[in-house]
């Protein structure tokens, strides 16, 4: 089935019009994102069971950008009357001019910036999808999760709690200009096993997940996922502390996605190059890595939970090649920030939500898959480990410094796994050289849609990243 557009959104649509109308008298451009949103979220574990309607991206409301002689202002509602644009406008008008008067009274430097364009354009796509969340069967999830939970302390004498998540939210947005008039409608799931063990003191967990542009129906696949976060669990409960050095190390493809996010993630979002907080603005058409690396960014070349028909600036999406065999080609980029750095938009203009300002932000980011096998990769390491699990990381974009914390290496010695596991395992290292050691990628790719992704330390909106197995030599401790 099709994912049907929000039929609240329509019913604004003339009154929105109006506004535009009205707004159109007193500024040079206006816009309107207006979002209805709805999800679910059910939480099992041993202990306690939740069940809402609230993920990271459910929201109603509307956002009008205006500009006028070089600047532009935003005005954010939760509630708008289609029967009354007047009103509406006139409310936008004082507190945009209590806004435009505190500026001058207060002497803040501001970017002046050109118009956005606005070409004539007109699309409604409607995803397909099994379910839709605001439909399914909560108490059937529920029983289906508790008894994920169930089976999962069943399987170790150590399991303290096994915990099951599943969310699901379907995305309506509605992008409305004077010559535009884009509608999008589709659902995304994700959900996750968390296996918490203890043993002698001491507390572990597995972890695995799901996710894509699916309904409540995935959540059908998620039992799938319950042996491997107990086994990783167990084996993490032996593990040893790594000696800190520098190895030969081989990713998984969840661990090559975090790479590839926090190597180049806010480091070529191009609203730092306006600011001056990048190092990538210095490195465009330059060697950051070694000639296995192509990486691709945008809603458009991969199909999970950052994908999109437009951004929340009305910029359709785009599939971008930041890094063709390691030349760093290009970053993304808003629109406003394209218009200041005379560039064009990579449609990765986000917001958290309608009351949230656009920043230049990541959805899929995935390096391309080469032509190794993973046994021929094993095979050639002398003495490293075999990286898998990811839990954080972040990223200096000023000086291209990165750490990931992972859970867990499996040691490689003359070519063979030996069984020996170490947890947890934090990778640090300067990007060039983390990219540009890598020799080998692997045939085929995934990708993960299980994580969020902050700006400094809010902004928080959805990402996917991924990629093959790689191999390449990093600092572990």
């Amino acid at each position: 089935m099709k994912a049907p557009f929000s039929n609240y959104l329509d019913s604004l649509v003339p009154g929105l019009r109006k506004l535009i109308e009205i707004l159109e008298q007193d500024f040079d451009y206006v816009s309107v994102l207006s979002t209805d949103s709805k999800g679910l979220a059910v939480r099992i574990s041993q202990h306690s069971k939740s069940v809402g309607n609230q993920t990271m991206t459910t929201e109603r409301g509307t956002v009008v950008r205006v500009y006028k002689d070089g600047l532009y202002s935003e005005y954010a509602m939760d509630r708008f009357d289609p029967e009354d644009p007047e009103g509406a406008a006139e409310q936008i008008r004082k507190t945009l001019a209590a806004q435009i008067e505190v500026l001058k009274n207060t002497d803040a430097a501001v970017f002046e910036t050109e118009k956005l364009s606005d070409e004539p354009l007109e699309l409604l796509v409607e995803k397909e999808t099994g379910q839709l969340p605001e439909e399914a069967e909560l108490s059937s999830l529920v029983e289906q999760l508790a008894a994920i939970s169930d089976k999962g302390m069943s399987m170790s004498e150590y399991m303290l709690d096994c915990i099951a998540n599943a969310q699901s939210t379907h995305i309506c947005k509605l992008f409305l200009t004077k010559n535009r008039f884009l509608r999008q409608s589709y659902v995304y799931s994700e959900g996750n096993v968390a296996a918490i063990l203890g043993r002698d003191g001491q507390n572990r967990f597995g972890y695995a997940g799901i996710a894509g542009l699916e309904g409540p129906e995935m959540f059908e696949k998620l039992s799938e996922k319950l042996d491997y976060a107990v086994s990783s669990g167990l084996e993490m409960l032996d593990a040893d502390r790594i000696v800190p050095g520098e190895y030969e190390i081989i990713t998984t493809p969840e661990v090559s996605g975090l790479i590839a996010h926090e190597a180049f993630g806010h480091g070529v979002e191009m609203d730092m190059f306006v600011k001056g907080r990048a190092l990538g603005a210095e490195y465009i058409d330059k060697r950051v890595g070694s000639d296995l690396v192509t990486m691709h960014e945008g809603a458009l070349c991969a199909e999970n939970v950052a994908s999109y028909v437009f951004d929340d600036e009305g910029t359709l999406a785009g599939d971008v090649t930041e890094i063709d065999k390691g030349i760093l080609k290009t970053g993304i980029c808003d629109a406003l920030s394209a218009l200041r750095l005379g560039t064009q938009p990579t449609g990765n203009g986000k917001r958290e939500n309608f009351e949230h300002k656009v920043y230049t932000r990541m959805t899929n980011t995935i390096f391309d898959s080469g032509k190794d096998s993973l046994e021929d990769m094993i095979a050639s390491v002398k003495y490293g480990y075999l990286l898998e699990g990811m839990q954080s990381g972040m990223e200096d974009p000023k000086h291209w410094g990165i750490q990931c914390i992972l859970q867990m290496g499996r040691e490689i010695k003359d070519g063979k796994l030996t069984g020996r596991v170490v947890s947890p395992v934090i990778m640090t290292g300067y990007v060039p050289d983390l990219l540009g050691n890598i020799t080998m990628a692997s045939t085929g790719r995934e990708v993960f849609g299980n994580g969020g992704c902050g700006k400094g330390h809010k902004e928080w909106v959805k990402v996917s990243d991924g990629g093959p197995y790689l191999k390449t030599v990093g600092r572990l401790g």
